[in-house]
Formats: structure tokens, sequence, C-alpha cells
């Protein structure tokens, strides 16, 4: 298949009982019966995101449309009723409500790490696969984390907010070396090993805590409870998701369990720390420290939103000294900004010519090798359908007249996925496998690319 030709068939099924879709999405896609190439396919990237997306899908010969800001909800839900894929960040809510309405849409695109903001689960019923980028930003966070160590060791911030108000403060009491510390790191996924090595090589001893175990880098070591991190760290740094686990995970209990005089960053999410119980440990100086860069509530967009309103415990929070504050940009740079965008992209192209669903976080992952050019009367079906004995075997007899090159198919939750190549077909073969297979009572989606 050449890149950015890609003609497809493709339909959806209202009619999947046990799935409950939503009375409203009631027709097919638009297209459903003849075939689309490149050209047909509409984009809709939301929230600035970053050129090397808009080069690489426009570059498949895709219609893209970009804003710099999310959309409010009526306006989101207008556009998104004509768009077969959809690109965001952690700001636009894909709500049950506003997928309801999206008619054509075959997968979305969250350029950060979290999906928090997307009904994943209403997505995957609706055969909407769902990509991010987990790991595109992991140096980003692991190098501010560092910087945040050394401001929280030498007090960087009060004297940088000191200097700005005219106050000259040379000081060296309660500030230190990081050489010879101790940094307890909760997670150790692709930010904590990166920053394990990086702490190291600045002569830091490093721990983690992670719920599996793991092999550690350079002569870093894992310990088996929190609690023994929480007594061993001078510094103690989150990087875990958010999770029912994770939720409230450092409140009282924990701070206490932390050396005197230590330091607490929290760079992964906003909910895993207790803010209150943080503002106590600081205020009666059990704290030496901290370094907050997200928030249980943030602000919808740039501006002097981040007040008692949104977190009623802000005011408390800015008293606290040698407080680090920062609106949740551990992996905004540059850089991370531009692999964010190379990954999603490609995984957007993916999935829309090719059926390639691997990093999908709602979906089914799998993948075949590409049909080749030479492949001229091949093409490739893909079938998202409940996950209900049966199906595979109906499936099987539909393409049993013709010759498989390859199939592959896997489940995840209510939600089955098949891909298949078939060679040696005309149009009237099209046509016939099209219909015989969308017409499946577990249909979800089905799709011809060829």
């Amino acid at each position: 298949m050449a890149q950015g030709q890609v003609n497809q068939y493709q339909s959806l099924n209202p009619q999947v009982p046990t799935l409950k879709r939503s009375p409203s999405f009631t027709s097919t896609h638009a297209k459903a019966l003849k075939p689309f190439d490149s050209g047909d396919i509409k984009v809709l990237l939301l929230e600035n995101i970053n050129q090397t997306a808009i080069d690489i899908l426009t570059g498949e010969g895709y219609q893209v449309e970009a804003h710099s800001k999310s959309l409010p909800e009526d306006v989101l839900i207008e556009k998104i009723r004509n768009v077969h894929c959809i690109g965001i960040r952690s700001k636009t809510q894909l709500t049950r409500k506003v997928l309801a309405e999206a008619k054509k849409l075959l997968v979305i695109g969250c350029f950060c790490i979290g999906t928090n903001q997307v009904d994943l689960e209403a997505a995957a019923r609706q055969g909407i696969a769902v990509f991010n980028s987990p790991f595109s930003n992991s140096r980003s966070v692991a190098e501010l984390v560092i910087a945040e160590i050394i401001f929280l060791s030498r007090q960087l911030g009060d004297r940088n907010i000191e200097m700005h108000q005219g106050i000259w403060n040379k000081v060296s009491a309660k500030c230190y070396e990081i050489r010879g510390k101790t940094l307890g790191i909760i997670g150790y996924g692709h930010i904590g090993a990166q920053l394990s090595v990086l702490a190291e090589a600045m002569g830091m001893t490093v721990y983690f805590y992670d719920i599996i175990q793991i092999m550690p880098l350079g002569t870093a070591k894992q310990v088996s409870t929190l609690d023994e991190l929480l007594e061993r760290s001078d510094f103690v740094t989150l990087h875990v998701p958010e999770t029912e686990e994770t939720k409230n995970m450092i409140g009282d209990a924990e701070i206490n369990k932390m050396k005197k005089a230590s330091y607490l960053i929290n760079a992964s999410r906003g909910s895993v720390v207790q803010v209150p119980a943080l503002i106590k440990g600081l205020q009666s100086e059990h704290l030496q420290g901290a370094a907050i860069d997200v928030y249980p509530r943030e602000p919808r967009s740039n501006g002097q939103y981040f007040n008692d309103e949104l977190n009623s415990w802000t005011t408390e929070l800015l008293k606290c000294k040698n407080l680090i504050m920062s609106p949740h940009i551990g992996g905004s740079t540059e850089e991370a900004q531009r692999m964010i965008g190379v990954e999603v992209a490609t995984a957007l192209f993916k999935y829309i010519n090719y059926g390639t669903s691997i990093g999908a976080v709602n979906f089914p992952e799998i993948d075949l090798r590409a049909i080749q050019d030479t492949d001229k009367n091949s093409i490739r079906v893909l079938f998202a359908h409940q996950n209900v004995p049966g199906v595979l075997r109906e499936i099987n007899q539909i393409l049993s007249d013709h010759n498989v090159e390859k199939q592959y198919s896997d489940s995840r939750g209510e939600i089955a996925y098949m891909m298949a190549d078939i060679s040696d077909v005309d149009e009237n073969d099209i046509r016939k496998i099209y219909d015989t297979i969308s017409s499946s009572k577990a249909n979800v989606l089905t799709r011809i690319v060829y």
C-alpha cells in the first residue's frame, strides 16, 4: 500500500445491544459504502499540537484543521461530527456525550502522557482507538526534577523572589550540596529510570520503590516498601500514573515518615499528593522544601486562574517557604513536543492507513506486515467486534472462499479486533466481503483498506 494512498470501505453497525450505544448514535459513517482515499480523511488538531504532527499528517494527504486552543463543548461537538481523526492534549474533554456525536471518528490521538481526558470505554465501544505518548517527554521531566533538587537544596526559589523585590539576602544556612544525599524515587518507569542515572552522575545515592520488580540502572537499589523509601531519603520524588492505588498516596502519615528536613517533589499527577498535608509539613518545617508541577485541579487556559476558587488551599500554599511551583510544564520542552508529535501522528496514520493498533490504550493491539504495492489484488479487512463466542467462526466462514494470506485477532475487555489480508480479489469480491462482515450482529466497525 503506497504511503498516503489509502482506499477504504468502513461501516459502523448501530445494532450492538450489549454495548449500550447512545440513542443519538444511530447512523452509519458517511462514505460507508464506497472507497475513499487519503484526501478524504479529515483531521482536527486542538491545543497547539506541534508542527511535526501537522507535517506528518498533511504529508499523508489528509485534510488537517489545527487550532491553538481547546474548543467549547458545543463547538467541539459540531466539529467532531465530520472528522475521522482528532488530536488533543490535556484540556479537551472527549466525554461520552461528545463521542456520541462522532459519527465518522476512527481514532483519537492524545499528544501527551495521560488519557484521563478521554472516556476510553465509550471510545472502545464505538470502535475508536486511542493513542498517546507515554515516553517521549521522559528526559524533559527528569531534567526538571534534577533542577528542582538543586534549587530546593540551595533555596534558590526564595533568593530569586527576594532579589526581584530588591532584597539582598546572602546566606548559607540550610543550603546544601546534593552530592552525597539520598534520592528516593517512587515509580521506576521511563522517567524514574532516567532521573536515577542523572542523580547518580551528580553523586547522589538512589533508592526506588515500585509495585513490580525492576532491574535497576547503575547502582540504584529497589526497596520493598514505600515506608522504607520515605525513611531513607533526603529527597522524595513521585513518578507514578493516576490510578486508584496512587490517588492520595502521600498524606499526613507518609510525610511524617519522611526524614526531618527532607524534600518532596511531585511531577506526576495532582491527585497523588494530599496538598493540605504537604502545606502542614512545610509550615511545621518537618519538610525543608517542596516542588510541585501538578495539581488536583488545574486551569483550563493560561491566565490568573490559579486561586482559591480552583483549589481551596491555594492561598495557604503560596505562603510556604522554599516551595517551587510550576504550571504543569514537566514535559513542556521543544524537544519533547517534537517527539510527541512524531510518535502520536505516526500511530494515527498507521492505524488509519493500515489498521495497526500497537500502542492503543483502549483497544486490542495487533499488527501485520503492510500490504505491498505489488499486491495489486489484495485487501486488508479490519473488523472490530463484540468479544463474544462464535464471531471468528462466522468471519472465517465468510472468508473461506478466498486466499487468506495473514490473519491476527486479539481482544481487550468487551472489544475484539481482527486483521486479515486477502489476496486475489476483485471489486465484486470486496463489496461482498464488506457487506457480509459488516452485517454481523457483533459488528462494531468494519473497514477494508487496499
